[in-house]
């Protein structure tokens, strides 16, 4: 069996194993679970994680940013170091390719906002320093405390509960963080665990800075969070799941960050998709079936003009000649035949099905679906279940108008995406206010899939794509700022105020500027 990091060690679950069965992760690509074992951590487990990260915030809630600076930068090295066997076990566990997806792609994301971190956590710039001399009144966010994080399987290095951007966020404003692997990944978050837990030796942080486990029961993952030294909690995953976690928080009046889910609308305008009809094609069927869909940002919803039946069979065309990709765990392929069955249990019109697969894995058929805009809008909750997966519906509108009120039905979302000509300057004056109150991300003449790690990125969104539209899951500083607390100083002399906010540096404020934060005066 293997081991929680609790308190700063390595050590044996205090759970017996007789009362829950441990786990096994499963290579998706022979179906065959593999041989470590993980336990099931019950209150016995939890409870002192907790207290202990209670502690080490007290040692630690005042320190310089500089500290967490050392530790993430640390972090980065250790990963990088390990970056063979971290992606090699989250090969075998998720059924991914090596490379270049996990040894080069994921991993330099995940080693690279690892340093971002730490720039934010050295600079400060998530503080947002606030002075006002006339008043006599300073303010910036401090650290809140302990954060209970929960990560996603779809990402096992980059949004990992203990190296992903959950934990980059908490730990640049200076919070400890107790992690929850996913149990479909258990090997490789003990892999990138270890590295972590190497950085805070090396860096003299409190032993409960850091802490790990792999899985619990949903009853003491409610005991976790409305533990009283727990501060808050970040998610990445499912809805239903997610609407848990947010209900238990909102009972105990803690925030709670989470990423559920997205269809991301791509909008096509009509002379869009009359003159770029191959290349749009192209470009939604390689970032719908990347992956094998199993992305958050993934198109899972195309609203067209009725005048693109070239562009409907071109779509067709790439997903029936596409090949069945393997999924990240039978779990998720469960959920994906589900959401099939729902859309066209409503109505929709299968267009498109890849040949089924004549092998072992755990894999889906890639599957597009058709729907006529009135229909649509009469079942359009029905029709905005996700199919997490290689998976889109495609709604075809009578025009512009009707395309306006599609857009109105939908529930908040990560990203939407425009494809306009010049032509459709009008249509696209008409339809863009009404998908930008519904994305956090907007964009033109791309798909939405890839999610720059960069200050300006906003991924987040309305409900139910998050839980609070006004903070991002991607992008330091903000991402830091969702574990802070905004705190005011009235009358305070200036030898008792944080360096942030003394007279010595009255008016600074951060800029990003040409890839850095820098410090400087308001002119």
């Amino acid at each position: 069996m293997q081991p929680i990091l609790s308190s700063g060690t390595w050590t044996d679950s205090r759970t017996s194993t007789a009362a829950a069965k441990p786990i096994q992760a499963v290579d998706p690509n022979t179906g065959q679970p593999l041989d470590e074992t993980f336990p099931v951590s019950d209150w016995a487990d939890l409870e002192p994680m907790a207290v202990a990260a209670g502690e080490a915030f007290q040692v630690c809630r005042d320190w310089p940013g500089e500290r967490f600076a050392a530790f993430l930068e640390a972090a980065a090295d250790e990963v990088e170091a390990n970056a063979d066997a971290i992606a090699e076990a989250a090969q075998r566990e998720t059924g991914l390719g090596y490379e270049p997806r996990l040894r080069i792609g994921e991993m330099n994301r995940t080693i690279g906002q690892l340093r971002q971190a730490a720039d934010a956590a050295r600079t400060s710039s998530w503080r947002l320093p606030t002075i006002d001399t006339a008043a006599g009144v300073r303010s910036m966010h401090i650290s809140l405390g302990p954060v209970f994080v929960i990560g996603p399987n779809n990402f096992p290095l980059a949004f990992n509960a203990i190296s992903g951007g959950d934990f980059c966020g908490a730990v640049a404003a200076g919070c400890p963080v107790i992690a929850k692997a996913h149990p479909s990944h258990p090997l490789t978050s003990q892999r990138i665990g270890e590295a972590m837990q190497r950085a805070a030796e090396k860096t003299d942080m409190p032993p409960g800075f850091v802490q790990m486990f792999y899985h619990c029961t949903p009853e003491d993952g409610i005991k976790l969070i409305q533990h009283p030294a727990v501060a808050s909690v970040a998610f990445t995953g499912s809805r239903s799941a997610g609407m848990k976690i947010k209900a238990t928080a909102d009972s105990c009046g803690k925030p709670a960050y989470l990423e559920m889910s997205s269809l991301n609308p791509v909008v096509v305008l009509p002379e869009a998709a009359k003159s770029r009809t191959g290349d749009i094609a192209e470009q939604f069927a390689g970032s719908c079936l990347m992956g094998g869909g199993q992305f958050c940002t993934n198109p899972g919803l195309v609203i067209l003009p009725k005048e693109s039946d070239a562009l409907v069979l071109a779509m067709a065309e790439r997903f029936a000649a596409a090949p069945c990709p393997t999924m990240l765990s039978g779990g998720t392929r469960e959920h994906y035949e589900r959401g099939l069955q729902v859309l066209a249990d409503t109505g929709a019109e299968q267009v498109a099905q890849a040949e089924a697969a004549d092998d072992d894995r755990i894999s889906v058929r890639p599957t597009l679906f058709k729907i006529d805009a009135a229909t649509f809008v009469k079942h359009a909750g029905l029709f905005q279940t996700e199919v997490f997966g290689p998976c889109s519906l495609l709604v075809v509108a009578d025009d512009v108008a009707q395309m306006q009120h599609v857009l109105r039905q939908l529930d908040g979302q990560l990203t939407g995406c425009l494809y306009a000509d010049a032509a459709d300057a009008d249509a696209y004056a008409t339809l863009e206010p009404a998908l930008r109150r519904k994305v956090g991300r907007l964009l033109n003449d791309q798909m939405p899939t890839g999610v720059a790690v960069s200050a300006a990125m906003n991924h987040g969104g309305p409900y139910p794509a998050t839980g609070h539209p006004g903070f991002t899951a991607v992008g330091l500083p903000a991402s830091a700022r969702r574990f802070s607390l905004l705190a005011s100083y009235d009358n305070v002399a200036d030898d008792r105020l944080p360096p942030e906010l003394r007279n010595a540096n009255p008016n600074r404020i951060w800029r990003f500027v040409d890839g850095k934060w820098t410090a400087g005066d308001v002119a």
